[in-house]
């Protein structure tokens, strides 16, 4: 659909240009000439206005014909920056084209344009910023479209990233919490990934996230029994998954200079507390799933320990 239309654009654009090019050849050159403020020929300025439509249909046209071959194979992420850097461009051409057109002095042109930045780029500094930080985001590709990330205190879903903003979809926030959607959708400028700390909890290239769930249990308890029935039920239920990924995670620490020793499976870290023992099993689990699987865990690891209330106790008291 996308390059029917720019054909026809483009076909707008070549009408317009032969236009714009009989009305100057039925003119006379004097008429055409534009030395005097208020003195100008209707022809002369139908002339402009065709070859001014011209610019923009030729520009409008080509961007919907490359884009369209483009995005062909090209991943939903792909496309969205695509369109954006073709918009650009194509854009950045048509106003220079236009503007070269209209005053038909490129040379003023040029010197203008360096006088009118300097004074756009003193006034606005923040949307100027923001379109710097969507470049960084082009080039080093912090996140992209589809990654769940933080920036500073919002964290979501990137629905879609603009020339001056990057738009949310809000997880966590004042209504909700434990990684589930609120519903609101938060837009951020782009210059922020300039300026503070862009947290990415993985994106397509490696969707898992190391977490924790905690489980409070008595002295009284037999800790290698509780231990090694948690293990039981995190192995039981994440199965061959998480093997693969961490196997994923250690080629992309082999990637970098970090050293760190990963375990092939669940493992539970012990945490002395005033009335009780908190027991902590650490997994490694797709990011968008991990509130479902820290439920299950809880109700099946629960469901064992009442199971065997002679060697697991569960603290008691107001202090709990």
């Amino acid at each position: 659909m996308r390059r029917p239309i720019g054909y026809a654009s483009l076909a707008s654009a070549v009408a317009a240009a032969v236009a714009a090019a009989v009305v100057t050849a039925t003119t006379p050159l004097a008429d055409l000439e534009l030395p005097t403020p208020g003195v100008t020929s209707p022809d002369a300025v139908a002339a402009t206005l065709l070859l001014a439509a011209a610019v923009v249909l030729a520009a409008n046209g080509a961007y919907f014909v490359v884009y369209g071959f483009a995005v062909r194979r090209a991943t939903k992420r792909r496309a969205h920056d695509l369109r954006n850097v073709l918009r650009l461009a194509f854009g950045a051409l048509a106003l220079a084209g236009v503007l070269g057109v209209v005053t038909d002095r490129w040379v003023g042109l040029l010197v203008s344009l360096g006088v009118v930045g300097f004074a756009v780029t003193f006034a606005l500094q923040q949307p100027l910023l923001s379109l710097v930080g969507w470049f960084y985001l082009m080039l080093k590709r912090p996140y992209a479209v589809g990654d769940r990330v933080q920036m500073g205190d919002v964290a979501g879903d990137v629905t879609e990233v603009d020339f001056f903003v990057t738009t949310l979809w809000e997880i966590n926030g004042p209504l909700v919490s434990t990684n589930q959607p609120s519903g609101r959708v938060v837009t951020v400028p782009n210059s922020q990934v300039l300026s503070s700390e862009v947290v990415n909890f993985g994106g397509d290239a490696f969707p898992y996230v190391w977490n924790e769930l905690a489980i409070q249990v008595a002295y009284e308890t037999d800790l290698a029994f509780a231990r090694e029935r948690m293990i039981a039920v995190a192995d039981d239920y994440l199965g061959e998954e998480m093997a693969t990924a961490v196997d994923g995670y250690r080629d992309r620490l082999s990637e970098t200079a970090v050293e760190l020793e990963v375990s092939d499976g669940p493992t539970v870290n012990v945490v002395q507390r005033e009335s009780w023992v908190e027991l902590r099993l650490r997994y490694l689990v797709g990011h968008r799933r991990a509130t479902r699987t820290r439920n299950d865990l809880y109700d099946r690891i629960v469901a064992e320990f009442n199971d065997a209330p002679d060697r697991v106790g569960f603290p008691v008291g107001r202090n709990r």
